[in-house]
């Protein structure tokens, strides 16, 4: 019997593409993926819970002002209008003592910039304290109900802890006497109270009624280093007064007058001012970008600025229908949150996931496009009059808009918000005497992630964006349920700007050529600018 080995051939074999077709693609792929996109947009909605609670046990009157520490995560002071501060624990969310500290409102407070737990404090009647949370280095906590710390009183000593009438022990907390305040007074009212970061501690506040100016102090010293008077042939008051985090020369502050200036306390000279329609109620600079700052304007819109450039707003965000009355930033740089009189808390972010802030840009002779060039080594084209125009680099956002809106039934108009540093919590004060805490991320899960869930919430993050412009991954992403009064208010908003719009229209179109232009919306704010 004979037997044949079988043997490959050294060349390939050529399949013809009729006889053996090569397998095709799944057609539904993208279909399939688009309704991925859809669920993970309504999941994100559904565990959207940004309220986590209230520090309880607080304030009898409003909340004026909120002050985070720079250096520890825990500890966080509010002042109220009845001159009371209190001194929070983060970790338990517990109230660890108050201070019978102004005889008038609390209108500042600030943290200084060591670990020993200093932060200060100025009143409308003229007098500015210093004061220690960590005294002798011990730490004030709130302590929970079961454990057996005991209390420590003002002379050191320790003591059993305190029991009720029925036998329940109340909480304890470690308490300790404050080192003694410096006093430093003067004949006008203090009103905003801004610390340098740096080793040097100064501080410079702004005064209201009879000089109307900004002083530079010193802590050591009992009269101002240096005093700015009548900016610019002003004498209106100065309502904000904040440090550039990085230039310690550089100081910004917002007037009565409705103006915006930048001052040098090396040569204590005014630089910059710019004027626009309504008056500023707060101005932040950017930790990250110290060139940018935000300001809240009485008109409810707030605006970004390069202090380079402060004839023209950066960016202009939209959504409050009420005056914002306090702006901070993210650790990060890249979102801010605002509090309004309108009862609501908005956040906004001034660049996209991963996009890069556009540096130079020039707009096109016709007005209908622009370019933009940016510090990611890209050149970019964008149309303004097409629909479903994206922002540049992921830069400044075009619209304006909130990426989310917080409230509650029960919450009065926000005087002052905050983010803690790891850039995860937002801290509200408002008019009916409660510190509200709200996650930064309404869907985030709080604790931590394993790499499963870590890479399937990336994967469903991916999605919405991809298919965020398209009308039903849109409408679920983008839905946010407000106050029945937030909504009235908004719809009239937006007839009355259609009425100006048309009508502008309509004057560009029977005006003579070339003597009516359209505005755009951020000159609008802007009055005029003073060198």
């Amino acid at each position: 019997m004979k037997v044949k080995d079988l043997s490959r051939s050294q060349f390939p074999i050529e399949h013809h593409p009729l006889l053996h077709p090569r397998p095709p693609s799944n057609p539904q792929a993208r279909a399939h993926e688009y309704t991925q996109a859809v669920t993970a947009a309504k999941l994100d909605r559904m565990f959207a819970q940004p309220f986590l609670g209230e520090l309880k046990g607080g304030h009898v009157d409003a909340v004026s002002c909120l002050a985070i520490c720079r250096t520890n995560l825990c500890p966080v002071v509010s002042g109220c209008v009845d001159g009371v501060i209190w001194i929070w624990d983060m970790q338990h969310r517990k109230m660890v003592t108050n201070l019978e500290a102004h005889s008038r409102g609390v209108s500042g407070l600030v943290f200084g910039n060591g670990i020993e737990g200093m932060f200060y404090s100025c009143c409308e009647e003229g007098t500015v304290k210093a004061w220690s949370i960590f005294p002798k280095n011990q730490y004030i906590t709130a302590e929970p109900d079961d454990e057996d710390d005991e209390i420590i009183d003002d002379d050191g000593y320790g003591k059993k802890p305190k029991t009720s009438d029925s036998g329940k022990r109340n909480p304890t907390i470690k308490k300790q006497r404050l080192s003694p305040p410096i006093n430093q007074k003067q004949s006008t009212q203090f009103q905003c109270f801004p610390l340098h970061r740096s080793s040097l501690i100064r501080f410079a506040i702004r005064t209201a009624s009879s000089d109307a100016a900004v002083h530079l102090w010193d802590p050591e010293r009992s009269t101002p280093i240096s005093t700015f008077n009548n900016l610019w042939g002003s004498d209106d008051t100065v309502t904000t007064v904040r440090y550039n985090p990085a230039e310690r020369d550089l100081i910004a502050h917002c007037s009565n007058d409705r103006g915006i200036g930048l001052h040098d306390t090396r040569t204590a000279s005014a630089l910059q001012k710019t004027i626009m329609s309504m008056k500023c109620n707060c101005l932040e600079w950017n930790p990250m970008e110290p060139y940018m700052f935000v300001v809240g304007n009485e008109d409810y819109n707030a605006y970004t600025f390069d202090m380079r450039k402060l004839h023209r707003p950066t960016g202009m965000y939209k959504g409050h229908v009420g005056a914002v009355m306090s702006v901070a930033w993210s650790p990060t740089g890249t979102e801010f949150v605002t509090g309004s009189y309108d009862k609501t808390i908005r956040m906004f972010s001034v660049r996209k996931e991963g996009g890069t802030a556009a540096h130079v840009g020039s707009w096109s002779p016709t007005g209908t496009e622009f370019v933009t060039g940016s510090y990611d080594k890209t050149i970019r084209m964008f149309s303004v009059r097409k629909e479903g125009g994206t922002a540049a680099h992921g830069g400044s956002n075009s619209t304006g808009v909130s990426r989310d809106v917080y409230h509650t039934k029960r919450m009065r108009r926000v005087f002052c918000v905050g983010y803690t540093l790891d850039h995860k919590y937002l801290l509200s004060g408002s008019d009916d005497t409660t510190i509200r805490l709200w996650k930064a991320r309404s869907s985030e899960k709080i604790g931590q992630l394993s790499v499963r869930e870590e890479t399937s919430l990336q994967y469903r993050n991916a999605l919405v964006q991809k298919y965020v412009h398209l009308p039903e991954v849109k409408r679920i992403h983008k839905s946010r349920r407000v106050p029945k009064f937030v909504k009235k208010q908004t719809q009239a908003e937006m007839v009355q700007k259609e009425k100006r719009r048309r009508k502008e229209g309509n004057v560009v179109k029977h005006s003579k050529l070339g003597t009516k232009k359209f505005t755009d919306e951020k000159a609008k704010a802007i009055v005029k600018t003073v060198d």
